[in-house]
């Protein structure tokens, strides 16, 4: 799983058989600090509740698909649930 915040949302133009009525959102990739990783990416919301500054939780690859109804569509992100909360623990502490 991997961490990300919603930064917006997308309408498609065209909607591939199998997404009909899955949101598609715009998301900022994050690392266990929550400090922005890489480029934003295109995502399906699988739970079809996130909005715009959600922190939320995603799968890549082709575990992506497997995460929504039809599992034989081409998707590379899918959220997969929103975080309420992120604590760290000091792994130096003891």
């Amino acid at each position: 799983m991997l961490l990300g915040r919603v930064i917006g949302t997308l309408t498609p133009c065209i909607v591939y058989e199998g997404l009909e009525g899955i949101p598609m959102l715009l998301v900022q990739p994050l690392n266990k600090k929550q400090e922005d990783v890489g480029k934003p990416l295109v995502a399906a919301d699988a739970t079809r509740m996130a909005g715009p500054g959600e922190l939320i939780y995603y799968e890549g690859g082709r575990e992506a698909a497997m995460a929504l109804e039809t599992v034989f569509v081409p998707v590379d992100a899918t959220i997969i649930g929103i975080v309420d909360d992120v604590k760290l623990i000091d792994e130096g502490a003891e």
